[in-house]
């Protein structure tokens, strides 16, 4: 890792997964700081979410890819994001070495902006309080930032696990809110049985990374963009998005899948990116005594999802 000369940084540092409303507030504040003190502003974050490494048993799932999030940290404002490699050698890092090594001598920090409640280090044994003893021995100053609420009469405040939990339950509103944008997510098309078309509706089957985190099964409005080959979305359609099992056709799935049908669309999408993003809930996925009723409530379907979305 590079220093970065005379430059110094304003500096926060987390997993930012999600890029919620939280996390932008925080940077938003970074920011502001570093534009006052003629410094640059940097987001410290890490290649994937530490607990996959330091207990990946219940490791958490992921409220945005990778390149979904630099994409999101970018649209802060930030003038730069460091990504920091994490490995079973990073997750043993003494928080006093990772200050010395990635802070002090990297980024020749002038102040650190995180949340009130921040923890880092090996065995999370960094905290505000640390940081605040280390900045009289390398001048820097530490800024903790009290956590927005959610806003929604809940003493809770806007977190990356309160829209998992959000998502869990089906509540895509929920989860907009503390967002501050549609959860989206994003996959390739693959093939399918393609039973959907014979019924007079396509359904594109999205194959997302197991690690991604989606809103519990059912039908779902949303917009879905499609990617061109240079990744940048090429068009977007209204889209009743439906997750789960498919129990009318399959007795015994082993798991959810997400299918999407475009609405006033029709066109090949194997092997394009599909990027999803939930709107709001239609209802739970239910098993139907056969097709023409499954047929039936598919224009129940679509109609609401025009409306929500109109």
């Amino acid at each position: 890792m590079e220093a970065l000369g005379d430059v110094r940084t304003v500096v926060t540092i987390g997993a930012y997964d999600g890029v919620h409303r939280g996390h932008r507030a925080v940077i938003g504040q970074v920011c502001d700081y570093a534009r006052a003190n003629d410094a640059c502003s940097v987001v410290v974050t890490f290649d994937r979410h530490p607990a996959s490494v330091v207990r990946p048993e219940s490791a958490p799932k992921l409220l945005t890819d990778a390149g979904q999030k630099m994409e999101l940290l970018e649209s802060t404002g930030v003038d730069a994001t460091l990504v920091v490699p994490f490995d079973a050698q990073q997750s043993s890092e003494s928080p006093a070495d990772f200050v010395q090594r990635v802070l002090v001598d990297a980024l020749r920090v002038k102040g650190v902006i995180v949340g009130e409640d921040f923890h880092f280090g090996h065995k999370r044994g960094g905290n505000v309080a640390m940081l605040r003893d280390m900045s009289q021995r390398y001048d820097y100053t530490v800024l903790p930032v009290v956590l927005i609420p959610r806003g929604d009469g809940v003493d809770e405040p806007v977190s990356s696990t309160a829209i998992r939990r959000a998502l869990a339950g089906g509540d895509v509103q929920r989860a907009v809110d503390m967002l501050g944008r549609l959860h989206e997510v994003r996959g390739v098309v693959g093939g399918g049985d393609q039973r959907g078309r014979t019924i007079g509706f396509p359904t594109a089957n999205v194959m997302l990374d197991s690690t991604l985190c989606v809103p519990a099964d059912g039908v779902y409005a949303a917009r879905v963009a499609v990617a061109g080959a240079d990744g940048a979305v090429a068009s977007s359609h209204l889209a009743a998005v439906n997750l789960g099992r498919r129990p009318t056709f399959h007795e015994h799935a082993e798991q959810s899948l997400l299918e999407a049908h475009l609405l006033d669309f029709d066109d090949d999408l194997y092997g394009k990116q599909l990027r999803v993003a939930f709107h709001s809930f239609v209802r739970g996925e239910r098993k139907f005594a056969g097709i023409e009723e499954l047929k039936t409530q598919l224009q129940v379907d679509i109609a609401h999802v025009r409306a929500a979305l109109a």
